[in-house]
Order: C-alpha cells, then sequence, then structure tokens
C-alpha cells in the first residue's frame, strides 16, 4: 500500500527501525472483520448452537467474533439484531467505559451506533444514553440499528455539543468520547483515510478535539468518567492530548486492565511525567488482527453520588414516585406528557390488548403522530433535536394505532399473540426480508414474523395472505 510520505516520515522518527517495518508490512495484509453479538437477545452459546458458519472468538472481548468468507450483512439473524457487524478495535472503548444499569451515559460522537448498541447492552436498557451525532445523514444510521437492536434507553439527538452541554450541565456518570480524528487506523480498511490525509490534518482535528472534549467536560458530573477514543495512531491527538487535557482539567487518568493484542499507551510520546499516561492502551496492526486504536480513561475530580444510579424495571419501564410530575396524566405505573399522548395511549392499550401478550408501562410522549416509550431515567425531552426518545411505538393517526418495527424489535417471541416463526433454512425468511407477501392461513390480524424464535418485524393477516409490513429501509437486497 502507498502510504502518504509525511506519515512514513513521522512514524520512522517515532519507531526503532525493526519495529517500522513491521508496522509498514501490516499495511499490506488483509484487513480483520468482526461482529458482537447483542447480550439482550442472545448468549454466546446459545448462539455458537445456531449459527452455520466459522467465527473464531476475538480475544479481547467475551462476545466479540472474527469472521472472514461470510456475509454477515445478509443473513437473518442480522435482521434479528442478534448482531452487529464492527470492526474488532473498535469494540473495545464502549467495553473500558463499562456503564452500569441505571446510569446517565453520553455516546457524543455516535453514528452509526455501534459503541452505543454497546452500552445498551450493558446497561440492560435501563438509565439512559443519550447518543448524539452532529451529521443530520449519519444520525439516520444511527437510528436504524439502535431500533434494530431493541435498544430502548436512548435519546437519540442531532446536535451540536455546546448546545448538548448548555441542557445537561454535570449531568451525566459516564462519556464516551470516540473523536473525529485523522484516521491513521483505517489507512487499510478504507482507502478514502488515505486520500483525505494531509500534512496539516492532525492539527485540524486536533483543534475539533480539544473543542468537544471542553463541551464533555462541562456535562461530566464530579467523580464522572470520560472514555477518549481515536482510530488514529498520531501521538498528537492522543497521548499528548491526554497530557493536554488532564493538566488543564487536573483530570487522573484511570488504569485499565491488559487486554490480549492491545499494548500500553506510549506514555514517552506525551512529554514529562511520562508513566501517568502509559495507562491507556494502543491497538496497532502489526501486534493483534484489528485496526488501528487509541483508548484512554480520565476521571473528574470530585466523588460520583449514587442518587444517580435508579433501579428502574428496565422491561416495563418502571418509574418511582420521585420522578411523578403533577403535570403529568398518570394512570398506575403509566405516566403521559400531555392529553394527546394519553390519547394515542388509549389506541395503543387497545392495540395491545388484541395482538400482545404483554403490558407496557412507563412514561409516553406523543410528537406529531409518533407515540414513544421515554427511557426509564426521563420524564421529559429537552428542547434539542431529537429522532428517537426511548422506544418508537408506532404512529397514532385518526384515533388508530399502526405499531413500528422498532416495538416488534424490542419484544420477545412469546409476547405477540400471532405468530409466524419460520426456520432460518426456509426461504419464506429471505422472501419476507425482501418485502414480498407470503402465502400464510392465519387467524386475521398482526403478526410478528420470527426466525428460529427471533422477531424480525410485522406482517398483516387477511385470508390466505400476510401483508408485508417489513420496513423499505431495511429490506434486503
Amino acid at each position: 500500500m502507498k502510504l502518504p510520505e509525511y506519515f512514513e516520515e513521522k512514524f520512522k522518527d517515532l519507531m526503532d527501525a525493526d519495529e517500522y517495518e513491521l508496522f509498514k508490512s501490516s499495511f499490506d495484509d488483509e484487513r480483520a472483520n468482526g461482529l458482537r453479538l447483542n447480550t439482550l437477545k442472545i448468549d454466546p452459546d446459545s448462539f455458537d448452537r445456531l449459527f452455520e458458519g466459522s467465527l473464531t472468538p476475538i480475544p479481547w472481548i467475551s462476545e466479540g467474533y472474527y469472521y472472514e468468507d461470510l456475509t454477515p450483512g445478509k443473513h437473518p439473524y442480522y435482521h434479528a439484531g442478534l448482531y452487529y457487524i464492527q470492526e474488532p478495535s473498535a469494540m473495545m472503548p464502549a467495553q473500558i467505559l463499562s456503564p452500569k444499569p441505571g446510569e446517565r451515559v453520553l455516546d457524543l460522537c455516535a453514528a452509526p451506533g455501534g459503541k452505543t448498541t454497546h452500552l445498551g447492552c450493558m446497561m440492560k436498557n435501563s438509565g439512559l444514553i443519550v447518543s448524539n451525532d452532529i451529521s443530520p445523514k449519519r444520525i439516520k444510521a444511527l437510528v436504524k440499528n439502535v431500533e434494530l437492536m431493541g435498544i430502548t434507553n436512548t435519546l437519540v439527538v442531532n446536535e451540536t455539543p455546546e448546545r448538548l452541554a448548555h441542557a445537561f450541565p454535570e449531568y451525566f456518570d459516564r462519556i464516551l468520547l470516540d473523536v473525529p480524528c485523522s484516521g491513521e487506523g483505517m489507512f487499510r480498511k478504507d482507502r478514502e483515510a488515505i486520500r483525505s490525509y494531509s500534512r496539516y490534518k492532525s492539527t485540524e482535528c486536533i483543534a475539533i478535539q480539544r473543542d468537544i472534549f471542553d463541551k464533555a467536560y462541562a456535562m461530566l458530573k464530579p467523580g464522572g468518567i470520560i472514555v477518549y477514543s481515536t482510530c488514529t495512531f498520531n501521538p498528537d491527538e492522543n497521548e499528548r492530548n491526554m497530557a493536554y487535557f488532564a493538566g488543564k482539567y487536573n483530570l487522573e487518568p484511570q488504569p485499565i486492565e491488559d487486554y490480549p493484542g492491545w499494548e500500553r499507551s506510549r506514555g514517552q510520546w506525551a512529554g514529562k511525567d511520562s508513566s501517568r499516561f502509559s495507562t491507556g492502551l494502543r491497538l496497532w496492526p502489526h501486534r493483534a488482527k484489528g485496526e488501528g486504536h487509541f483508548v484512554f480513561c480520565l476521571k473528574k475530580p470530585g466523588t460520583l453520588s449514587d442518587s444517580s444510579i435508579r433501579n428502574h424495571d428496565s422491561q416495563h419501564g418502571r418509574v418511582s414516585e420521585t420522578q411523578l410530575n403533577k403535570n403529568y396524566h398518570i394512570q398506575g405505573e403509566t405516566l403521559c406528557t400531555s392529553p394527546e399522548a394519553q390519547d394515542a395511549l388509549n389506541a395503543f392499550r387497545a392495540f395491545e390488548q388484541e395482538n400482545m401478550n404483554t403490558l407496557l408501562n412507563g412514561v409516553f410522549h406523543l410528537r406529531e403522530a409518533s407515540l414513544f416509550r421515554l427511557p426509564p431515567a426521563m420524564t421529559e425531552v429537552p428542547d434539542l433535536r431529537w429522532e428517537k426518545a426511548g422506544l418508537y411505538l408506532g404512529q397514532y393517526m385518526k384515533g388508530r394505532f399502526e405499531p413500528s418495527a422498532s416495538l416488534v424489535m424490542a419484544m420477545r417471541m412469546n409476547d405477540f399473540k400471532r405468530v409466524i416463526n419460520l426456520s432460518v433454512q426456509d426461504h419464506s425468511v429471505i422472501r419476507y426480508l425482501k418485502g414480498e407477501t407470503l402465502i400464510h392461513d392465519g387467524e386475521k390480524g398482526y403478526v410478528a414474523v420470527c426466525v428460529d424464535g427471533f422477531p424480525l418485524g410485522w406482517g398483516k393477516q387477511d385470508s390466505g395472505t400476510l401483508k408485508n409490513l417489513y420496513p423499505k429501509g431495511w429490506r434486503m437486497q
């Protein structure tokens, strides 16, 4: 691979000759491909029994696998949300952040959703993840992946860091900053990263990274944790940035345990007090199967209060008495943010009674015709540009409720009264995922179409045919 001249010059100076030759030759190796299981839906042992394909465990994450000679994005299990296709080294930042159920977490640069969905699995769909991306185009992929994986504790927003910092001062227990970077670690994966690289790109990125970090610091509670990550090798964006942030804000680098294939961040590149900045992790493609990555953990001065960790029922969205707002319409364990939301909820309750075996509780919010059950830690929606708030249930129009694909993906097969459970070998699965009508006899009404016990989407039974309600934007090509 032809590497940028400036890049080669820089790392010849940083590395000894033997290591540099190994590093340079790694760019001609095959890239590593990976997938991460959705532990909200399936565990590794069960997946191993189901999946027919050659997978190799990724040594640094128990639910991660390498794959070769497979197209997992075209497999029905992908459409069932059983796994997320993710570059192996990119699985590390969320693992290091390691949020607890019930916490408030920010994923500030979140699209396309790999880290947000990983956080949602760790938090067991409780608490709150504010998942932001500034790009209106990228936010669509983020919403789709959150819905496909059945993540329901997430507020997906399309905002600037400045607006978020104004809305959430010292609000979050943990923040994940996978910042825009010069992308040197992606040269092997994406040739566009080489074409867009320049002598000055890193300098431009550092200014952006520091501005983003300033806003993130303002949103972090005293005693809270920030995990900073990049997909670049550049020490100016990595170790030297960590030294800058630690000095500016009196942040304390936090130890990260050793993981197979990863080596310590190179504190000597940070300047003085180098041992403090050897607590992070680097993945080098000449040492492990993955693309270049840097991960570092910093703690804000102070003591994190346990009061932010609430014991919610993650499945039914139970809300404690202390959260009840007298301005809400309260009905049992249900709150509605407006009379219009109550009307929509009444229509949804009728739908539930006819089509489902479960009762969803929580805080319900209506935006235009869209009904949402808010994340467990929210009782209102902030004044921000948002795309999805918790679980998108469906559309309320002219007194009728039409369910969303998001709803079926967040539930289990036994939550539905009418089910078609197809084997993964049945060609009808592919026909359904392509949007075709299926020939099927059954009781009239909404039907949850499943594969091997895992929901894929809705159909509507009428006489001997099943009308396909699988979303056009999700269909298999």
